[in-house]
């Protein structure tokens, strides 16, 4: 089975949290370094340890695993409802941390386009396609390694684009005595308003 890459992760961040919940011996994630890195390996029955002894400790984890599992979500609804623009786009300023607290680092870890074609989910091509869009557009700039705008965030934010030209998927119209479409319609206009 081939691996597919999910998520890059920031200093600070944890792998494995699963193994603390999951049948011993199973390995539900695998961690790859795409540049220099220190890792800290710290052992099942440590971890617990530590978790039952340093409450501090504790709850900065279940902060990270709350976090985590908010983000896991969007992503969730990121894949279903925005097209595949959106999402490289929405990647992208994430690498970039835009919308943390503090000043953002705006020259994102070096990565493929290969890489973000299997976190957007779409083809290197596409991603290809979207990226030159992006630098044309004045929303980032890249050689080698890509440097995010703020500006990038008007792909995400609005539903246009100069010269627009991206895919959306259409809301299915209300057809002649099936008032049933209405309701679906109407509730995906109320979800699309509240977020």
């Amino acid at each position: 089975m081939p691996l597919i890459a999910i998520t890059l992760l920031s200093p600070g961040d944890f792998v494995g949290e699963e193994s603390l919940a999951a049948v011993l011996g199973m390995r539900l994630a695998t961690a790859t370094a795409v540049s220099s890195c220190l890792a800290l390996k710290i052992g099942r029955d440590e971890m617990i340890r530590v978790m039952h002894e340093e409450h501090a400790f504790l709850d900065f984890f279940m902060k990270f695993l709350l976090a985590r599992s908010m983000r896991v979500q969007a992503d969730l609804v990121d894949q279903l409802f925005n097209s595949s623009e959106k999402r490289l786009a929405r990647i992208l300023l994430l690498m970039a941390e835009f919308g943390k607290p503090g000043e953002p680092e705006s020259l994102i870890p070096k990565i493929s386009q290969e890489a973000l074609a299997e976190m957007v989910g779409t083809t290197r091509s596409r991603v290809n396609f979207f990226m030159n869009r992006f630098r044309k557009l004045g929303f980032i700039e890249y050689n080698g390694r890509i440097f995010v705008h703020k500006s990038l965030l008007n792909v995400i934010l609005h539903d246009q684009m100069p010269d627009d030209h991206t895919f959306k998927p259409g809301v299915p119209q209300v057809l002649p005595g099936r008032p049933k479409r209405r309701r679906i319609k109407q509730t995906v206009q109320n979800w699309t308003d509240a977020h």
